[in-house]
C-alpha cells in the first residue's frame, strides 16, 4: 500500500481509496507534516476497511466484464455480431424518432465507458459489454449517446431530453449500476 500525500489549496485534510488500493491525502498547504502523519494514524482502521472494500468491488467488477469472452478473434467477431443485432436496430428507431443521425456507429470494448459521442463528427461508439447488460438498459445508453446529437452537456436540457426519448432512464441507469457494482 502507497500513501500518496498532495499539498493543495484546501482548508481541510481529507483521504480517499483509489482503484488499485492505496491512499491518496490531500493536505492544506503549509500543514505540518507531523499533523498529516497523525491524521492518517488515526484513519488507519478506516483505510483498513475502505481498502478492502475497494478490492472487493474492483473483485466483483473483473468478475462482471469477464462473463464476455473478448480473447479470440472468434469470440471479438461474435460479440460484435450480437452487438449490431441489438444496437443498430435502436439506434435506427430513436434517431429517426429524435431527428437526429449519427455520421458513424462503432464498436469497442470498452470498460470505463458504456457509449462516447463525439458530438464534432457525430460519431457514437458502443462498448461490447453492453451484452451483459438486459435490453432495456442498453436502450438507455443508446437513447443517452443520441441525446448527446442534440444536447452535448448533461445539463438540464439534456435531462428533458431524456426525459421525453426516455422516460425509464433513472431507472435504468440505475439497475445497471446495481449490476455492474
Amino acid at each position: 500500500m502507497t500513501i500518496q500525500v498532495t499539498y493543495r489549496r484546501t482548508r481541510r485534510l481529507s483521504m480517499r481509496i483509489v482503484k488499485n488500493g492505496d491512499v491518496h491525502v490531500s493536505a492544506p498547504i503549509g500543514m505540518p507534516r507531523k499533523e498529516v502523519e497523525r491524521f492518517i494514524e488515526e484513519h488507519r482502521e478506516w483505510i483498513t476497511e475502505a481498502r478492502k472494500k475497494t478490492c472487493e468491488n474492483q473483485q466483483r467488477r473483473a468478475a462482471f466484464y469477464h462473463r464476455l469472452p473478448l480473447q479470440t478473434r472468434a469470440q471479438a467477431d461474435d460479440a460484435l455480431q450480437r452487438l449490431k443485432a441489438l444496437i443498430e436496430p435502436m439506434v435506427e428507431r430513436h434517431s429517426k424518432e429524435m431527428g437526429v443521425k449519427p455520421s458513424l456507429v462503432c464498436y469497442k470494448a470498452m470498460i470505463s465507458r458504456w457509449g462516447v459521442c463525439n458530438v464534432r463528427n457525430k460519431s457514437i461508439c458502443f462498448s461490447a459489454y453492453l451484452l451483459l447488460l438486459p435490453q432495456w438498459c442498453v436502450e438507455h445508453v443508446v437513447v443517452h449517446e443520441l441525446c448527446h446529437l442534440l444536447e452535448p452537456s448533461h445539463n438540464a436540457r439534456f435531462h428533458a431530453l431524456m426525459d421525453k426519448y426516455y422516460p425509464r432512464w433513472k431507472e435504468s441507469r440505475k439497475e445497471t449500476r446495481r449490476i455492474t457494482t
